[in-house]
């Protein structure tokens, strides 16, 4: 059995993040969502994985490998634009054969795993398997409709009236059925390949589609909000650590990682909090569900529930909440008199200042 991974796409909600980095790799706990997946994919007790990627797959291949860091063996598949979650399973006919496959997007997290779903998945082997999850706005995803045994008699892309609460996850099973289907769809009204569609014909050729629904923590990490959210579920369970140095004049209170060679001066840590190695805190307040990447420097600062990227820097700002700071990103005051706000802001930002 193999896996097929998408990392492609725009990311278009993460923006201006995703316009220098991968969505999947921004971090969650101090670590790329996407490591996520692939640690659960080797949970599960598959060894072979695709990769799609696209416009930022020199990012990808850099962060990911070969796999043997995850205890994988991984096989990239280009992908030149995207054009839907089943161009991707299109494109991937020749690395995934004739094996029984899982398809998992890249920026999705599941706090549980996927075990249970695949040993599920083997022990029945229907021709597809759906991963569900109750949500409450269904029609911004898509939704599966169930009959009374619990079988898939339906799915649809964001109805406006949905039939159900239930979302289908970003993680699905499949026999090389699949791949037949596939193969005679036509690009949807937006001009992709999609996999809800394929799924649909495979319930209308009267194939098996099952579902699992799963009670546990899940979040498609598309928008700020939900990395940040996805931010607090994970350090609400990290491993406390000190492998760096705390002087006598830092207070810190609760569950904190503290990476090796980083470095916390004058300064009070209220945990749970992440602090990436090489990072220096100075004079300042990390407050809880914040995680700060490494070669980072806070300094004279307040923050909390945020996330902090690589290489950056903060000195002199009272209050930071509710934010994600990319990589090598520099954060001041403006100065003296007279008061006012500079920015320098990208495309497609969102900025909220208080007055």
């Amino acid at each position: 059995m193999k896996a097929l991974v998408l990392a492609g796409g725009t990311g278009s909600r993460l923006r201006p993040i995703t316009h220098t980095s991968a969505k999947q790799l921004v971090p969650i706990g101090n670590k790329p969502v996407l490591f996520y997946g692939m640690e659960a994919i080797r949970d599960s007790g598959i060894r072979e994985v695709g990769i799609v990627v696209g416009e930022t797959g020199a990012e990808v291949r850099r962060a990911v490998g070969d796999g043997s860091r995850f205890g994988l063996s991984v096989t990239y598949i280009p992908q030149e634009a995207p054009l839907g979650l089943a161009h991707c399973v299109l494109i991937a006919r020749e690395f995934l054969g004739d094996d029984d496959f899982l398809m998992y997007l890249g920026d999705n997290f599941v706090i549980d795993g996927i075990r249970d779903f695949v040993t599920e998945f083997l022990a029945r082997r229907p021709d597809a398997q759906l991963l569900l999850t109750k949500v409450a706005n269904p029609s911004e995803f898509g939704v599966a409709e169930l009959d009374e045994g619990g079988r898939v008699v339906r799915v649809e892309e964001k109805p406006k009236e949905p039939r159900s609460d239930l979302a289908l996850v970003g993680i699905y099973m499949f026999t090389p059925l699949v791949h037949r289907i596939v193969a005679e769809l036509r690009p949807s009204a937006r001009g992709e390949l999609e996999i809800t569609e394929a799924i649909q014909e495979l319930i209308l050729q009267q194939a098996d589609v099952t579902s699992h629904t799963i009670s546990g923590y899940w979040k498609d990490t598309g928008r700020v909000e939900d990395m940040l959210e996805c931010n607090r579920m994970v350090l609400e369970n990290i491993a406390p650590r000190m492998g760096g140095s705390v002087d006598d004049e830092s207070e810190v209170i609760g569950r904190l990682d503290i990476a090796e060679d980083a470095v916390v001066i004058r300064s009070r840590l209220v945990g749970p909090v992440s602090i990436g190695p090489g990072t220096v805190v100075a004079d300042s307040y990390v407050g809880p569900f914040t995680s700060v990447g490494s070669g980072c420097r806070l300094d004279h600062t307040e923050i909390e529930y945020s996330i902090v990227m690589d290489h950056s820097s903060i000195s002199g700002v009272s209050r930071i909440q509710n934010s994600l700071i990319g990589r090598n990103v520099e954060v001041s005051p403006a100065g003296p008199a007279p008061r006012g706000h500079q920015l320098v802001i990208g495309d497609h930002s969102r900025v909220r200042l208080n007055y």
